[in-house]
């Protein structure tokens, strides 16, 4: 399978998500997108159209991607509380909920999010 395909895959089932999840201004919509190097997050309020908040797991320090993803997520929640942010919706962006997308959901809900 050809990268052109698995892009073309992942952007079918990431419409397929978006059709079902919005956020609003009282439950914002945190988005993923997973690279090869980083895990990029951002809190949306599509009513707005504006990014709240936004994170990078490269600015994270960890060895590991999955330890990365984790304290990418902690400082994503921690961020998120001083803007006011408590609730949101998840979009995992048409990827599988397994490994570091799985491990970022979590690591996020530990440190106060509520999805």
């Amino acid at each position: 399978m050809s990268t052109s395909q698995k892009q073309m895959q992942r952007e079918r089932r990431h419409r397929r998500v978006r059709a079902r999840v919005a956020g609003s201004a009282t439950r914002p919509r945190l988005s993923i997108y997973k690279s090869n190097t980083r895990i990029i997050a951002q809190i949306i309020d599509d009513e707005a159209g504006k990014t709240l908040v936004a994170v990078s797991s490269a600015s994270e320090k960890g060895k590991t991607p999955r330890e990365r993803a984790e304290s990418a997520a902690a400082s994503l929640a921690k961020r998120a509380k001083e803007a006011g942010v408590k609730a949101v919706v998840f979009d995992r962006g048409g990827f599988q909920y397994a490994g570091t997308i799985k491990a970022f959901a979590d690591a996020a809900r530990e440190a106060g999010l509520e999805f």
